[in-house]
C-alpha cells in the first residue's frame, strides 16, 4: 500500500492522534498555572467564577446567531442548534492548534458543509464575514475603552500608542481584505499570486510537490467567495443583526474577564481590560504554544502595568481566567468535535 493510499485510509486516527497530542501539549505548558489556579482557589469569591458559564453560553449564543443570521444573507438556513456545536468545536480545533485560525477556517468550512448544499467558497466567506465583524465590533469596544481610561487619568503615551496602532492595524486589515475581494480581478491577481508564492516556500522542503496547493482551486474557491460577497454586499443592511450580536460576543468575552478580577476583590478599569484583551489576542494568533501560551499572559500583564495596574494583581487574575476559560469551553467542544469525527468516518 503506498503512503497516499494508507493516509486516505487512516486518516481519521492521523487526525485522533494530533489531536490528542496538541491538547496534551496544552496540558503540559500550562500545568503550573492549573496548579497556581487550584490553589488560588479558596482565596476568591466562587460565586463570580461561576458566572463564565452562563457568560461563555451566551457568547456561543451569539456566535451560532452570526453565523445563522449570515447564511440567511447568502440563502442557507443552517439550524441554531447546529451552528451552536459548530461554534464550540471550531474553538476547540483554535485552542490546540496554533494557526493563526487557518486551521479553525478549513474545519469549519468542511464541518458547515456536511451533509448540507453549501459550498465551500460560501462556508469560508460566512466564517471570514464573521471575524470582520468581530473586529469591527472590538474597534467600537476599543475606542470606548480609551475613554473609560482617560476618564480616571489613565492614558499616558504608551496607551494611546497601543490603542491607536491596534485600531489603524484592524481597520487598515479590515478594510483591504473587503477591497480585495471585492472584485474578481483583485481576487485572481492577490490570491493566485499568494499560492505560488506558498507553492514556491514548500517546494524547497519538498521537492517532489511543485504545485501542493492547486492553483485553480483556490481560483475557484476565490471566485466563489466573491459571488457570494456580491451577495451580502447588496444586502449590506441586514448585516445589522450580526454586527450587534458580534458586539454580545465581543462584550461577553471582556465580561468573562472582568468577572475574575470581580472574583479577587478587584474593580479596575473596563478600559485596561479591552486594551489588554485586545493586544494578547492579536499576538497569541501568530503563537506557535497551542493556545497562545506564554504571549498571551505576557502581553496582557505588560499592557494592564502600563495603564496603572500592577503585576502583582493582574497576573493571578489572568492565569486564573485562562485557565477556567479553558476548562470551561474545551471539554465540550473535544467532545463535539470527535462525535462529528466518528460521523464523518
Amino acid at each position: 500500500m503506498s503512503e497516499q493510499s494508507w493516509t486516505r485510509h487512516h486518516w481519521k486516527t492521523l487526525v485522533n492522534i494530533i489531536t490528542a497530542g496538541a491538547l496534551l501539549l496544552l496540558i503540559v505548558f500550562t500545568r503550573k498555572q492549573i496548579g497556581s489556579t487550584i490553589h488560588d482557589l479558596k482565596h476568591v469569591h466562587a460565586w463570580a467564577l461561576l458566572l463564565l458559564i452562563p457568560i461563555e453560553a451566551i457568547n456561543y449564543h451569539a456566535q451560532a446567531k452570526i453565523y445563522q443570521r449570515l447564511f440567511e444573507i447568502v440563502g442557507n438556513k443552517l439550524p441554531y442548534k447546529y451552528l451552536y456545536r459548530a461554534a464550540l468545536e471550531l474553538n476547540f480545533v483554535n485552542h490546540v492548534f496554533p494557526s493563526g485560525g487557518v486551521t479553525g477556517l478549513s474545519y469549519f468550512s468542511l464541518r458547515v458543509r456536511s451533509g448540507k448544499a453549501l459550498s465551500s467558497g460560501k462556508a469560508t466567506l460566512v466564517h471570514i464575514m464573521k471575524v470582520g465583524l468581530y473586529l469591527l465590533a472590538f474597534e467600537v469596544l476599543l475606542i470606548f475603552g480609551v475613554f473609560a481610561l482617560a476618564i480616571m487619568g489613565r492614558v499616558n503615551n504608551l496607551v494611546i500608542l497601543v490603542s491607536s496602532s491596534l485600531l489603524t492595524l484592524l481597520l487598515v486589515g479590515t478594510v483591504m481584505f473587503f477591497y480585495i475581494i471585492g472584485s474578481k480581478r483583485r481576487i485572481n491577481s492577490f490570491f493566485t499570486g499568494a499560492t505560488k508564492i506558498i507553492n514556491w516556500v514548500i517546494h524547497l522542503f519538498l521537492r517532489r510537490y511543485p504545485e501542493t496547493i492547486s492553483i485553480d482551486g483556490v481560483r475557484f474557491l476565490f471566485e466563489d467567495i466573491h459571488e457570494n460577497y456580491s451577495v451580502i454586499k447588496k444586502n449590506y443592511r441586514r448585516l445589522q443583526a450580526p454586527f450587534w450580536y458580534s458586539l454580545l460576543a465581543d462584550g461577553t468575552e471582556i465580561m468573562a474577564v472582568y468577572m475574575v478580577y470581580i472574583a479577587f476583590g478587584k474593580l479596575v478599569n473596563v478600559g485596561a481590560v479591552i486594551l489588554a484583551y485586545g493586544i494578547a489576542n492579536f499576538a497569541g494568533l501568530i503563537s506557535v504554544m497551542p493556545g497562545g501560551v506564554g504571549i498571551y499572559e505576557t502581553l496582557m500583564v505588560g499592557v494592564l502595568a502600563s495603564t496603572g495596574i500592577p503585576p502583582g494583581v493582574s497576573l493571578p487574575v489572568t492565569v486564573m481566567y485562562r485557565v477556567l476559560n479553558t476548562l470551561v469551553q474545551i471539554p465540550p467542544g473535544y467532545y463535539l468535535y470527535h462525535r462529528n469525527l466518528k460521523r464523518t468516518a
